[in-house]
């Protein structure tokens, strides 16, 4: 089960900062490093040539965030606040939940040091070698929201 619940503020939150940085495409398209993508940068099963109505594309957003908040819950040991739980739900969705797991960042929020994992936000922003400018600016958001939620 999912700490990230749909109707409550975080989830807000979080489906409005995925949804303004990936954008809605609802013709399936290929992302900067060459991965189908259609909706709101959804990668699961994509072909080029698939279509989506943005209501589709909308509520697979919200359903595709419940499960990566589960595949969180699996790797992050420790209770964080809401709003730092939601920016790890948008990176994980971001860079997948492999490297989510597997990363620094959740070493440190594993370990009782959230402001060092909020701060390891600001490392992820290269794909492919290139340090993207939008990925700059997300996770400068991420970060502020992540550190936002320690009060």
């Amino acid at each position: 089960m999912s700490r990230l619940r749909k109707g409550s503020a975080a989830f807000a939150v979080v489906v409005s900062m995925v949804a303004g940085f990936e954008g809605l495409r609802t013709v399936a398209y290929r992302d900067p490093v060459g991965i189908p993508t259609i909706c709101f940068g959804e990668t699961k099963g994509v072909k080029l040539g698939d279509q989506k109505t943005a209501d589709e594309c909308h509520q697979l957003l919200g359903d595709r965030l419940i499960e990566f908040s589960s595949g969180v819950d699996k790797c992050l040991k420790v209770e964080v606040p809401a709003y730092t739980y939601a920016a790890f739900v948008s990176f994980s969705y971001n860079v997948g939940l492999g490297a989510f797991c597997s990363s620094t960042l959740v070493k440190k929020a594993n370990a009782g040091d959230l402001e060092g994992a909020c701060n390891e936000l600001s490392r992820w922003t290269y794909a492919r070698g290139i340090e993207w400018p939008g990925l700059v600016t997300r996770r400068t958001k991420e970060r502020k929201l992540c550190l936002a939620g320690l009060g």
